[in-house]
């Protein structure tokens, strides 16, 4: 019979999180989900094996390139574009079934710590409900790309849950004991580190649950050499790969004082002392919830130049480390507090500490949090004083939790309101305003648009996300004019980072010239934006770099009918940095725009130069080799040469439109 009441009562919390997230489906694609997702398409969809391979292959966020996370997307689609919501619907399904998973393993925690099984149930039920129902894991759960982030989750649950399980079929002498402890410690943390980096953290997760939770049972009667052995266990599965974690974490603390900026506007010690701000920050969302919670968009959040400024800084930092000390030192007295609050600093390790990572995003906590709420849910639902007080929090905060969620989901369904609501969030966000203006540009108020954008750009006058979507405002309403013009210059010449962004847009631009030219941005002004691309230092001066810009500036001779001049700049650009995917998309602009014959010149010349070290490593570099030994790029080249030729041997009117290779 209670079997049966646990059951109803994971299946409520189920059904409730499905209200929650039901009017989130119908959003739209985000941000990073562009240049995630369409690797779905980019060797003409995921429809037999080869391209099957190079599509898991192709991820480049981590060493690894996730892809089980990438696999993942193939439930949803096959090629891009495609429809959001039955991506939005899995994420929906895999949050609901960590749910699940994190109600079961409160579960079996809540006996391993003596609760009784009525009240472990409970505090099991309510604490994986308030996590469930948190209105702000509702940016990580309807935000496609941060599967990444949930897949892992899952399978530390899973690896906790099968921890236990060999933890007790261990010490009683049954099978698979061994086999379940290797599952959880190593098997589980390498699935988890192919969804994304931070599921390497499982090891030191279940070493968090042993200190503060396990250990404190003492050694089981009459399982002393059990107990003996186990320990030993436990320092080659979970101690060992934590102490490497460790080492590897400890060093690159030199870089701390490197000074070194990683393309960033702080650095690596002043992200050090920023994140316990982030954090505090982010604990406070979690346990005063609200419906907005925070934004999408963090870039304008400010980084702490020393402990002093902002003052913030240094009494966030003594929260951080009280928070630390008092995990350590009160295991015994107070252990699920203290394996709540270790859990979740534990779970920020590699995203909050070191790694040049951007500073804030909601999705960080969306493993840390897992046993978050336990501790209160242990102590409302437990007998005692006050218990009417208590029992009736524990029905009202889950009801406020899924109202919260509710209206914070039905705001990512409505993505004009979003955007909206994202810039009045975060006014200083470049991200923020540039997303909401392009909304509104789509929506018929481009005076609107160019109206926000013009004060940003004001207000941060080196973000080119401001001042070149200021430019297609104005182009929307006619044309542009000579100081929005000049403010662009401005952020071209000084803009630290958005190189792939203002490459972009400076292609599209160049193309629409060509076309249908917007009144005051016309070739020459292009032009003098690639100068002041060209001058700016903090893209750099790698051969990758000049041989971008390169390529712009051959796409710039096309548009003004000059191919000889397209295909010296080609040729420089290629001779800077020789690729096959550069050589294929150059020659392939050249035949579209009426040159087939110079494209196969371009080719011919590609074959003289040797190949340029990318310097790749991890998945990128096994991405490349699978390339190259499965003929990908001999055989697109062979195809693109046929084509020249046909339109090379074809009358001047006859030249057929190529187009230009997706990879």
């Amino acid at each position: 019979m209670r079997k049966l009441s646990f059951a109803l009562g994971a299946l409520v919390i189920v059904s409730v999180g499905w209200w929650c997230y039901l009017p989130g489906l119908s959003g739209t694609f985000l941000f990073d989900d562009f240049n995630n997702l369409d690797k779905l398409g980019a060797y003409g969809g995921v429809h037999d094996f080869s391209s099957l391979v190079f599509y898991l292959s192709s991820g480049s966020a981590d060493p690894t390139g996730r892809p089980l996370s990438l696999l993942s997307f193939l439930i949803d689609a096959r090629n891009w574009p495609a429809d959001p919501e039955p991506f939005k619907r899995s994420n929906v399904l895999l949050h609901l079934l960590n749910g699940l998973l994190l109600d079961l393993a409160l579960l079996k925690l809540g006996l391993r710590v003596k609760l009784q099984r009525i009240h472990a149930e409970r505090a099991a039920l309510l604490g994986a409900a308030l996590w469930t129902l948190h209105p702000l894991l509702v940016s990580t759960t309807l935000y496609v790309v941060q599967r990444e982030a949930m897949l892992p989750t899952c399978l530390v649950l899973i690896g906790i849950l099968l921890w236990l399980s060999g933890r007790e079929r261990f010490f009683e002498g049954r099978r698979f004991g061994l086999l379940h402890l290797v599952l959880a410690a190593w098997v589980c943390t390498a699935a988890a580190l192919l969804c994304k980096a931070n599921g390497i953290l499982l090891p030191l997760l279940l070493l968090v649950t042993e200190w503060t939770l396990l250990d404190s049972e003492g050694e089981p009667g009459g399982y002393a050499a059990q107990a003996t052995r186990f320990r030993m266990l436990r320092r080659w599965l979970l101690v060992l790969p934590s102490g490497l974690l460790a080492i590897w974490l400890l060093a690159r603390l030199p870089n701390i004082f490197s000074g070194e900026t990683y393309s960033r506007p702080w650095t690596i010690g002043q992200r050090l002392i920023t994140e316990p701000r982030v954090l505090c920050d982010y604990l406070n969302l979690l346990w005063i919830p609200r419906a907005s919670g925070a934004s999408l968009f963090h870039d304008g959040y400010r980084a702490s130049t020393d402990l002093l400024h902002p003052w913030t800084t240094l009494p966030a930092l003594g929260v951080i480390a009280f928070l630390a000390a008092f995990g350590l030192r009160s295991r015994r007295k107070h252990s699920v507090l203290c394996f709540a609050i270790l859990f979740y600093l534990a779970g920020q390790l590699l995203e909050s500490t070191v790694i040049p990572l951007e500073l804030y995003f909601e999705h960080r906590n969306y493993l840390p949090t897992l046993p978050l709420f336990w501790p209160l849910a242990i102590w409302l639902t437990g007998e005692g004083a006050l218990r009417k007080l208590r029992y009736t929090l524990a029905f009202l905060l889950p009801a406020i939790f899924a109202l919260l969620c509710h209206v914070r989901a039905g705001v990512w369904g409505h993505p004009l309101e979003q955007a909206l609501l994202l810039a009045q969030i975060e006014p200083d966000s470049p991200r923020a305003q540039a997303n909401a203006a392009a909304y509104e540009i789509a929506h018929g108020a481009a005076d609107r648009a160019a109206r926000r954008l013009r004060a940003a750009a004001v207000k941060m006058p080196e973000e080119v996300q401001l001042t070149l979507n200021w430019i297609n405002a104005e182009c929307t309403l006619g044309g542009v004019g000579t100081a929005t013009i000049d403010a662009a210059l401005y952020s071209l010449r000084h803009n630290r980072t958005n190189t792939e962004f203002v490459q972009g847009w400076l292609t599209g631009e160049i193309d629409r010239a060509a076309q249908v030219p917007c009144r005051g941005l016309d070739l020459p002004v292009l032009e003098q934006m690639i100068e002041a691309v060209r001058e700016n230092p903090n893209y750099g001066d790698g051969s990758g770099r000049r041989s971008q810009i390169e390529l712009l500036q051959g796409r710039l001779a096309l548009a003004r009918g000059d191919g000889e001049a397209a295909l010296r700049d080609f040729n420089e650009g290629l001779s800077e940095f020789t690729t096959p995917d550069s050589a294929l998309l150059q020659a392939a602009l050249l035949g579209s725009a009426g040159f087939p014959d110079l494209g196969l010149k371009h080719l011919d010349y590609y074959r003289t130069l040797p190949p340029v070290d990318r310097h790749l490593h991890g998945m990128a570099a096994v991405h490349l080799w699978l390339l190259e030994r499965g003929g990908y790029w001999s055989s697109e080249i062979t195809g693109l040469e046929n084509q020249l030729r046909i339109d090379a041997a074809a009358p001047p009117l006859a030249h057929s439109q190529l187009v230009a290779p997706g990879h």
